[in-house]
């Protein structure tokens, strides 16, 4: 039966249910109000069900028919999301925007530009990718997305057209039941944390689950802990499990009120700057009209 459903069909059903009667329905579509009547008693033929009940003097929707406008309603919206999709295609839209976040950026900087992008095109189809610590960069050079809003680490690989947008200051952190938090009290005397201290205790990491071990910047324990999760890794280092680099933004409330105690560590690598957030894609493949418009959002709100 559906293959002899029309969407204009559906459009004179749900304009009958807006406009309360077939004769204004044929005034708001130019049509004579006989061709309403056609498509309506067509379609109430071919699918087997009685949309209006004509015993009185003005037909009437029946239930079966007001439960039905609403599946029309629906049809004809994606039919003209796939209308526009496919004008937006043809115009030189991308079909779709897949965006890469790592789990240590913040959302809040990015909001402004992606509540604008969606206006911009509110056709176009945006998904987003949160995964572990290095996910990012591989779903970028996979062309499973086109952008990545992430942490590039060590440096920016050759491969990788990378654009810094902000910077976020990170903290080494542990529980104030774990040693080390101890230690942490003698750092405020002079003496920070070494390499020698940290090694026996579990770091809490962040890495790809993919590949675990492709990245391994600013590890200082022999005995790690990986978590895709930035928030689950929290967990568990509030539960006093090991220590770990946070950002500070995330850590800032929970050592003023002593749960965690900030690690002054010897030779740390991280910068005392923090840590870059770039907007990247890949030097080969050129994101479409709409991730380059996100592109230049993102770096004149947050560059300048």
């Amino acid at each position: 039966m559906i293959g002899s459903l029309t969407l204009d069909q559906l459009r004179v059903l749900v304009t009958i249910a807006d406009t309360g009667s077939f004769s204004a329905t044929g005034r708001k579509l130019g049509r004579v109000q006989s061709a309403i009547s056609q498509s309506i008693s067509t379609l109430e033929d071919v699918q087997g069900v009685a949309l209006f009940d004509r015993s009185g003097h003005k037909p009437r929707m029946t239930e079966a028919g007001r439960v039905l406008v609403e599946q029309a309603r629906h049809v004809l919206a994606s039919a003209a999301r796939f209308e526009a999709m496919a004008a937006g295609t043809r115009a030189g839209l991308e079909p779709e925007l897949v965006i890469a976040i790592d789990p240590l950026v913040p959302s809040a900087p990015l909001i402004d530009s992606l509540s604008m992008l969606s206006k911009t095109y509110p056709e176009l189809p945006v998904s987003f990718s949160t995964e572990g610590l290095g996910g990012s960069l591989r779903r970028l050079r996979s062309d499973a997305a086109a952008i990545a809003i992430c942490l590039l680490l060590p440096t920016v690989p050759d491969d990788i057209a990378a654009y810094p947008l902000l910077r976020i200051d990170m903290q080494a952190v542990v529980a104030a039941s774990h040693p080390l938090a101890a230690l942490a009290k003698m750092a405020t005397q002079g003496r920070p944390v070494t390499q020698a201290d940290l090694e026996p205790h579990v770091q809490l990491v962040l890495s790809d689950p993919i590949a675990p071990e492709s990245e391994n910047y600013g590890v200082a324990s022999a005995r790690l802990w990986r978590f895709v999760d930035l928030g689950r890794r929290l967990d568990f280092l509030l539960g006093g499990f090991g220590w770990c680099r946070m950002p500070l933004h995330l850590v800032a409330g929970h050592i003023n009120s002593g749960e965690l105690v900030a690690l002054q560590i010897e030779n740390d690598p991280t910068p005392k700057e923090g840590l870059t957030i770039y907007a990247a894609h890949k030097r080969s493949r050129r994101p479409g009209p709409a991730g380059r418009w996100l592109l230049d959002d993102l770096k004149n709100r947050l560059q300048s």
